[in-house]
């Protein structure tokens, strides 16, 4: 049975950082692309990054976090680790945060659509405080 489960979620005020890590299992991770979305109170879920089945080399991030947060993955040895590497947070960034698994080994144009992936976690609550 897929697993995902992501985890490091808190409370910070607003300049700090925190760092999401998302595990996988059941499942080839280093075959697919991975992301974060994240759905804050009343409004819909969005993406925020997108990694490819390789890693760092080619990714995507959402407008609102370009500059602050940074996707990775440690796909070594069978980790199947995915990080999101937060900084310069921001009340606005208070969201839950899910870690998705792709149906590809990329992310396209149009990563940010829910539908195109599978698998997905429970989230972890990040709050943002002022």
């Amino acid at each position: 049975q897929v697993q995902v489960v992501e985890s490091g979620g808190g409370l910070v005020q607003a300049g700090g950082s925190l760092r999401l890590s998302c595990t996988a299992s059941a499942f080839s991770f280093d075959d697919y692309a991975m992301g974060w979305f994240r759905q804050a109170p009343g409004k819909e879920r969005e993406g925020v990054a997108c990694i490819d089945w390789r890693g760092s080399s080619s990714t995507k991030h959402a407008n609102s976090v370009k500059g602050r947060f940074t996707i990775s993955r440690d796909n070594a040895n069978g980790k199947n680790i995915l990080y999101l590497q937060m900084n310069s947070l921001k009340p606005e960034d208070t969201a839950m945060y899910y870690c998705a698994a792709k149906d590809t080994q990329y992310c396209s144009s149009s990563w940010q659509s829910q539908s195109e992936y599978r698998y997905w976690g429970q989230g972890t609550q990040v709050t943002v405080s002022s």
